[in-house]
């Protein structure tokens, strides 16, 4: 946290207005479009929080988080992470495989084992790159980024090969309906309360928020989370007070690629229930900007995810209502990326001095 400012400034207003820049921007391209932004918010609000907007808006939003959480726990290490995708790509595989090899007894061992599986795959194959990094001095964001293709490689071949169920689709069989876990439908419906049963969302949703308040304790109630703090704030004093370089990366790595591979939970066992091409949707990416926006701390990412899930499901609302292209709402994400990653000083320039000056003011 800067040292001139609030921590309320810091931590909140300056990813408020940065925000607020960052729509007002999209507003001026929604309008060279010939649209009116104050009708497409409209719509997008509506088609993220109707009846059945907002399963899907909770079911984007849980993705978000892990990917979110993933990047961000990365990130306190100073380790940019972007391999998300193939984590949760090949994650995705080890859910597929462990789920086809057993009749499961009911879904509470599925999800426990599938779970497992999960962050087993993703820190796997995050291990790679992290041990390339610690050892061989591979640059952490080459690395990934090949490892990204690799393993859309890798899920491409399984699903016209070795994976695919009968049949030309590229997917595999359907999971035993003993591992289907419970949707937001069957979980509310115990308390009384209706819910979309088509709704994708599942008890995903909450294993995000339990890895989020997971997060929170590792980085700052741990000690292995102040050695991942000290070692990103400088690696020559981190290694001054004995912290090992080599053990940091390949635990903040594994760290993170198992929090990607836990999306898997609810792509591929909670929402589809089988492997499919395409199950990550670009939530590894979008992880980045969740855990930017989100300042790499645990409540940030969890709100950030929920806007972008607003987005996501928003943006298909407007390509239905209004006939507004999907890339427009990437055009909007990006922007976002933009004003809260590289483009922040517009906002913390000047508060810093305004701070600078009121202490000052204040002294005299």
């Amino acid at each position: 946290m800067n040292k001139n400012l609030p921590k309320w400034v810091d931590l909140g207003l300056i990813p408020l207005l940065t925000l607020a820049l960052a729509f007002a921007v999209s507003g001026l391209v929604v309008l060279s479009i010939g649209q009116n932004p104050i009708a497409v918010v409209k719509v997008m609000i509506q088609g993220a929080f109707n009846p059945f907007g907002i399963g899907h808006t909770l079911y984007f939003t849980t993705n978000f988080i892990f990917t979110g959480l993933a990047v961000a726990v990365a990130f306190h290490a100073k380790l940019f992470n972007i391999g998300g995708e193939g984590q949760a790509g090949i994650a995705g595989v080890g859910v597929a495989l462990i789920m086809l090899s057993f009749d499961w007894p009911n879904w509470t061992i599925a999800l426990l084992v599938g779970t497992l599986a999960a962050m087993v795959f993703g820190a796997a194959w995050a291990a790679i790159p992290a041990y390339l990094q610690a050892k061989r001095g591979s640059h952490i964001v080459i690395t990934t980024i090949m490892f990204n293709l690799i393993a859309t490689a890798i899920v491409g071949y399984l699903l016209v090969g070795p994976l695919q169920a009968v049949g030309s689709l590229p997917e595999s069989p359907s999971f035993p309906p003993a591992a289907s876990l419970p949707t937001m439908h069957d979980i509310l419906g115990v308390f009384g309360i209706e819910f979309d049963k088509n709704a994708p969302v599942n008890i995903s949703f909450f294993i995000a928020l339990v890895a989020a308040l997971l997060v929170w304790i590792l980085i700052w109630k741990t000690r292995l989370g102040y050695e991942m703090r000290a070692f990103g704030h400088s690696e020559r004093a981190a290694v001054f007070a004995g912290i090992s370089p080599m053990k940091i990366t390949m635990v903040a790595m594994l760290i993170s690629g198992a929090l990607s591979g836990l999306m898997a939970v609810n792509t591929v066992q909670g929402e589809a229930e089988r492997l499919v091409i395409g199950a990550v949707e670009g939530a590894g990416f979008i992880g980045i900007a969740v855990a930017l926006m989100g300042r790499s701390h645990p409540v940030g990412v969890v709100l950030a995810a929920f806007l972008f899930g607003i987005l996501t499901q928003g943006g298909a609302e407007l390509q239905y209502e209004l006939g507004i292209p999907p890339q427009m709402i990437t055009v909007i994400q990006a922007l976002i990326i933009m004003f809260t990653g590289s483009m922040e000083n517009l906002v913390r320039v000047p508060l810093e001095n305004i701070f600078i000056r009121a202490g000052k003011g204040a002294a005299s």
